[in-house]
């Protein structure tokens, strides 16, 4: 193992069979009654007056906070919302943004101010880029260029894998969807879990114990490419999961080191049971949808695609990264003098 990694091997813990819960669900569980939060009257009235005030009374990006703005109708609908990720499936989406009506720069500033309401916003790049725009760049994917960049498949993962502190919730808000593909699936990873412990116990055990993650290049010059942590381990009875086989594979790659052949069969085993199609539930997103999920317990996934022509039709979604521990930084860390 090299000595040169982001070590988070204090997130271990013994494997234990998944507890009864609800949150194991297979696709033929879910109606769209388990994720959809509409907005209704009194939040699209508030959301109206408040894209009215932000076009009325400029102020620097991402400066405001939800404790200056009277939005009653709106903190319910987004602590449905969350009650829908922490106890619930796992994803929701709040429909919808009168997209039409406003300038996107006022809906995004919007969207920020709704996110804030779920949990505080944090950092999603190492230059400490808050909002990070999810479009085809045309760059190829690869060592230092995220998939959401590109408009590649991406296999069932969590954000941040390999994160100091991975986010606790990931939001989409969006603007454009493709011409063709870009078709979003979650999984429940405590149904993946259950199945690795049915048909793969030994190997189930391999995913409790740490293993290399590339970070894509995101961090401080000098600091170590790979960070070192388990896939599954648990916060009390919720499952934590640093779902990302790719990064994995990469992160092996990246340091010129063989992965050990346990862990190798373990990966192979996790990529065959995310082929069942009785876990995955497609929730289409549409201009002015915005999308939560729970990053610690849900797997996403998303087609490759084919985009618009037109630039202004280009698949297009601004995404926000939400955590309840840790400073706002990337990394999260807290400054001690």
């Amino acid at each position: 193992m090299p000595l040169d990694v982001l070590d988070c091997t204090n997130e271990c813990t013994p494997s234990i069979p998944t507890v009864t819960t609800n949150k194991a669900w297979v696709a033929s569980d879910l109606t769209s009654a388990d994720w959809l939060v509409p907005l209704d009257g009194s939040c699209t009235a508030e959301i109206r007056s408040l894209a009215r005030y932000i076009e009325a009374n400029p102020l620097g990006s991402l400066q405001r906070r939800p404790e200056e703005l009277p939005l009653r109708a709106c903190e319910s609908a987004v602590k449905r919302l969350k009650a829908i990720l922490d106890d619930g499936v796992g994803f929701a989406v709040l429909d919808r943004m009168p997209i039409e009506e406003f300038k996107l720069a006022t809906l995004v500033e919007i969207y920020w101010v709704l996110g804030q309401l779920l949990a505080p916003p944090v950092a999603q790049k190492w230059n400490g880029e808050m909002i990070y725009e999810v479009r085809d760049t045309g760059k190829k994917y690869g060592y230092g260029v995220r998939g959401s960049h590109t408009n590649v498949e991406l296999v069932f993962h969590t954000d941040n894998a390999f994160g100091r502190m991975v986010p606790y919730y990931v939001g989409l808000f969006c603007k454009n969807t493709a011409l063709e593909g870009g078709i979003s699936r979650f999984c429940s990873l405590y149904t993946v879990h259950d199945r690795m412990q049915e048909q793969h116990p030994e190997l189930l055990k391999r995913l409790y114990q740490p293993m290399l993650f590339d970070r894509q290049a995101e961090h401080a010059e000098g600091e170590p490419k790979v960070t070192l942590a388990p896939f599954f381990s648990w916060r009390g009875d919720k499952l934590f999961a640093r779902a990302n086989t790719s990064l994995v594979r990469k992160g092996y790659l990246v340091v010129d080191q063989d992965m050990d052949t346990q862990l190798s069969s373990a990966l192979n085993a996790l990529d065959q049971i995310c082929t069942s199609e009785d876990l995955w539930y497609e929730a289409a997103l549409a201009p002015g949808h915005i999308q939560y999920l729970n990053n610690h317990e849900l797997g996403h996934y998303r087609s490759e695609f084919i985009d618009h022509e037109d630039d202004d039709k280009k698949r297009h979604l601004f995404r926000l990264w939400h955590r309840n521990e840790g400073s706002a930084s990337y990394d999260g860390v807290m400054f001690s003098a």
